[in-house]
Order: C-alpha cells, then structure tokens, then sequence
C-alpha cells in the first residue's frame, strides 16, 4: 500500500523504520513545524523528520493539517493509508476521508483503557499491572474508533513510564506494520470499543509531579516512576527545587513525612507510610547524582524536610 506516516517525537521513530523497511511505500510524513531550542533558539527538526530525511522522505510540517495546502497534496498522493504515531495535531474530517482505509492510529494502551495523550505514564501512577497497544481507526472522538489489532505487555515492579514507552514503541511498530498487511489483505475487521470501561489520561505537567510526601510511600513511588524521565518528578529543600529519579520503598518507619535522614550510603525519607531510600537527585541547576552523595554536600541538619 502507498503510505502517508504521520508522527513527531522519538517514540515514533520504531514505526517509520519498520513501515519504510516493510513491503508498503511511505510516500511522505506528516510531522509538527520546527521547534526552538538552546541559547540561539535555534529551529530544530522534530525526530520523524530528522529520520524521514535520513531515509529520503518527503516531510510536510504544516502549522495545521487544515491547511489547504496540505489537504491539496494529500489528494495528488491518494494514500491508501495514512498510519499515525503520536502526531500530536488534530486531524480534520476532509483529511479522514482522504485514505481510502483511513488513518490508523497506534496508542500505548489497551483501548478504552487511558484514552488520551499520556497513557503509559497514567497506568504506570494508577499502578497497572498490564498495558498494551492498540492500533485503531481514527474517527472524530478522542481515541474512540473501532479496534483493528492490540497486543499486551506487563508493567514490572520497577519500570518507569519511559521504559515502558521504550518496550512499547518497539513492538508498537511490529503491530503497526502487520495492521497494514493485514488491511491490504482485506482480512482484518475493526471492532466497536466497548461502551464502558473508558479511562482518560491527560498530559502530566510539572504541577502533577510535585511529591506529597504525606502520601503512602507507594503511591509516590508509582508517581515518580510515571514522571520518569518526563516531566520529571520533584520535590523541594531548602527553598530550591530538587528533581528524584525513582526511589525504593521500605517496611519500616521513616519519621515524619518529608523528614530526611542520611547515612552513610543512603537517604532515607519519611512519608505517609513507610520509609522510602531515595535513589538518584538532581539539584536545581545542576547534574544528577547518588542520594548519599547530595547529603553529604549539603550537610544536612537533623530534622531537616523536603517539603
């Protein structure tokens, strides 16, 4: 089938690899504009046109695929399929109708489960012990159009959202490409989404990854393992922010939420629970670094909080 791939972030990336090395044509990706980064805040490509140029790819970076413009290139090509992975935009009526098997969407959850734009790091914070991914055929709601194919893969005791979104992406593109064969077969047959059961999951923001440590010691570690790497879980001390990698938790008492204890090669904090061993830490304006080793430079006074 002639292919139009529609994606922007590197987890996107797996899916046009494995579409561009299957026996169907990518004729072009559709990805966001040019983002600004760094001191000269410079433009900089997202990671689907960075590896669609690598692979020789026409790339259209639209401000809208409302455009006119786009919609007019888009009918010259006639895709039989336009595959999507985390595109980012919302796709209007005159370009569903465009593909003659319209666009398909790949989705890190087992549909209707974490409908939305952040639904790894929602299943990881809600402590699910399975996820999945689902491919499906987009229609005017917010991921609710009919199931082509889904495949499921377990959460593990220590994984953050971003392994979990590593492992995904992966088999994600395998699922993806099998979903076209599958249509250009003529044997696949979508399913409705079942009325009920839907969850939804919206973006994390900095001000969700803010720890409560007066909450059980679990709940946070399945907080800051959601925020992992993105938007990063946080806390403050002394004033100043200070970012946590994922922690571990103990049976035992810690002392009173937020308090901090240091030994000799570990930090240990209390919460509304248990105690939890802080693992890496990022200061405000600085690199990460072992928990024992930021104690030990700020020296750390009896009874001092995170707060």
């Amino acid at each position: 089938m002639r292919l139009v791939f529609a994606g922007t972030p590197d987890v996107a990336v797996a899916s046009l690899d494995a579409l561009a090395a299957s026996r169907h044509e990518v004729c072009g990706v559709l990805t966001r504009p040019d983002s600004t980064a760094g001191r000269g805040r410079r433009p900089v490509r997202s990671a689907v046109a960075q590896r669609a140029d690598e692979l020789g790819i026409p790339v259209w970076t639209p401000e809208s695929p409302r455009e006119p413009g786009f919609l007019a290139t888009l009918r010259e090509i006639a895709p039989d399929c336009c595959p999507v992975v985390a595109y980012g935009a919302l796709l209007p009526p005159e370009a569903l109708d465009i593909p003659r098997h319209g666009w398909v969407n790949l989705h890190f959850s087992l549909l209707p489960a974490w409908r939305g734009a952040a639904p790894v790091q929602h299943a990881v914070l809600h402590g699910d012990a399975m996820t999945g991914a689902t491919t499906f055929r987009i229609d005017a709601g917010l991921d609710t159009g009919p199931i082509l194919a889904a495949l499921t893969e377990p959460i593990r005791p220590a994984d953050t959202a971003g392994t979990v979104l590593d492992r995904l992406s992966a088999l994600g593109a395998d699922l993806l490409v099998s979903t076209m064969d599958a249509l250009e077969g003529g044997s696949l047959v979508a399913t409705p989404q079942p009325a009920s059961g839907a969850t939804y999951a919206p973006k994390l923001d900095p001000a969700d990854a803010r720890i409560d440590w007066a909450a059980p010691a679990p709940q946070i570690d399945r907080l800051i393992r959601a925020c992992t790497p993105a938007p990063g879980a946080w806390t403050t001390f002394r004033g100043e922010r200070l970012r946590l990698g994922p922690l571990s938790v103990r049976e035992e008492a810690g002392g009173a939420p937020g308090q901090v204890q240091a030994g000799k090669s570990e930090v240990i904090v209390g919460t509304g629970s248990t105690a939890a061993v802080l693992g890496e830490v990022r200061p405000q304006g600085r690199r990460s670094m072992a928990a024992a080793d930021w104690a030990r430079g700020v020296r750390l006074e009896p009874g001092e909080r995170l707060v």
